[in-house]
């Protein structure tokens, strides 16, 4: 029987993110953003079949995050006027396990590297995962927060 109590789950890297992204990505439009995902070599072959994807998910280690994990409420992009949610409500680093998910546009793969478009990663950020995006993956009825609306409104997310 797996024990569904244990609080140790081990992942490796499979690559790193190579970005001129800074630290500071609260303020960066992530869809002008072009980064590569460079694989270790020995992962080269897992990438047969991607290019003929248009989207990818890249899952990611946010390695430079000082863990708040006693934080289980915040305010959305540390704004103050917005209110004081779970962290689960918002894609805040500051989680109890920092890691990144985002859905990439497929530039291209040349080897071990793959291009894309749209990941809010920084320079070095270790790769544990990418996956492609299928269609069927597509919500078609979504329901979001008010306060969701005001950042979009002011170009934020």
């Amino acid at each position: 029987m797996l024990n569904i109590m244990s609080k140790d789950i081990k992942f490796r890297s499979i690559g790193y993110v190579e970005t001129d992204s800074n630290e500071d990505l609260i303020k960066v439009d992530k869809e002008k953003v072009v980064s590569k995902v460079i694989l270790f070599e020995e992962f080269t072959e897992a990438l047969d079949g991607v290019e003929d994807f248009s989207h990818l998910f890249i899952i990611f280690h946010l390695h430079k995050v000082v863990s708040r994990r006693s934080a289980l409420k915040i305010h959305p992009r540390r704004r103050l006027d917005l209110p004081l949610v779970g962290v689960f409500a918002t894609k805040s680093p500051y989680r109890p396990n920092p890691i990144g998910l985002t859905l990439v546009e497929l530039i291209e793969i040349k080897g071990n590297i793959v291009k894309v478009k749209g990941l809010d990663a920084i320079d070095g950020t270790p790769v544990i995962d990418i996956k492609p995006y299928f269609p069927p993956d597509a919500a078609l009825k979504v329901r979001a927060p008010k306060w969701l609306t005001k950042l979009r409104k002011i170009n934020y997310l």
